[in-house]
């Protein structure tokens, strides 16, 4: 005889207590209280037909591992998942641009070196989850404001070719004083590396002949990021 498996019956937001209610909870402790599955069930709004908004956003956190690689699917991957399609899509591509540009506004604002974790969050934005090696500088002036951010080289899976020349000439058509140098590792371990630390040293050295600082490197893995200074590198 074969016994049925077991579903549970989904439980609609409506009818659970309004404390526990994702958007009301949200508004009476603040974004950081929400699970990763509270926070997508507002966003997507709506659940499906025998499923509630957060249990379709558990499925689809099941689904993709994580919620990065649910926010970095391509298209085609992201409309494949039940529950969701072209409009949820170019609705999450807006909510990730938008948080990239409030970073970005953040740091234009004000010395970077005040607002560090700041700067942590936006080259995390940037460059976490990225499937080969990205080579990029935040260009600062004399106040250490950013001028721009520039993603220069860009590698394979585990390599990018790095020129001096080309970030030396991008510096000085910027007036920059100073710059910051990032990079990720796709294989989402941050780790600095002895390539990594070699090719500091040598940027450094190079920028320095045109009186630019080289105040940092920050090197990105999968969801944290390490600083060479604060590992005690530079």
């Amino acid at each position: 005889m074969i016994v049925p498996k077991y579903s549970p019956k989904s439980v609609k937001i409506t009818d659970m207590a309004i404390e526990e209610r994702p958007r009301e909870k949200l508004l009476q402790r603040g974004a950081e209280a929400l699970t990763n599955a509270e926070l997508l069930a507002i966003f997507l709004r709506t659940g499906i037909k025998g499923k509630s908004a957060i249990d379709l956003a558990k499925d689809l956190l099941e689904e993709f591992g994580d919620l990065r690689s649910l926010l970095g699917a391509d298209q085609q991957r992201f409309c494949q998942a039940k529950g969701l399609g072209d409009a949820k899509f170019a609705q999450l591509q807006a909510c990730v641009e938008m948080s990239r540009r409030y970073l970005r506004e953040c740091l234009e604002r004000g010395d970077i070196l005040s607002s560090p974790d700041d700067t942590k969050n936006f080259l995390l934005t940037e460059l976490s989850g990225c499937s080969q090696e990205v080579f990029a500088c935040l260009f600062l002036d004399t106040k250490h404001r950013v001028i721009t951010f520039d993603k220069m080289f860009f590698g394979t899976i585990n390599s990018a070719s790095v020129y001096p020349r080309e970030i030396v000439k991008k510096a000085l058509q910027h007036n920059a004083a100073a710059l910051i140098l990032a990079h990720n590792h796709p294989s989402g371990i941050a780790e600095p590396s002895n390539t990594d630390l070699q090719l500091t040293k040598r940027l450094k050295e190079t920028l320095e002949l045109v009186d630019i600082r080289v105040l940092d490197h920050f090197v990105i893995g999968d969801g944290y990021c390490v600083s060479f200074i604060e590992e005690g590198l530079f």
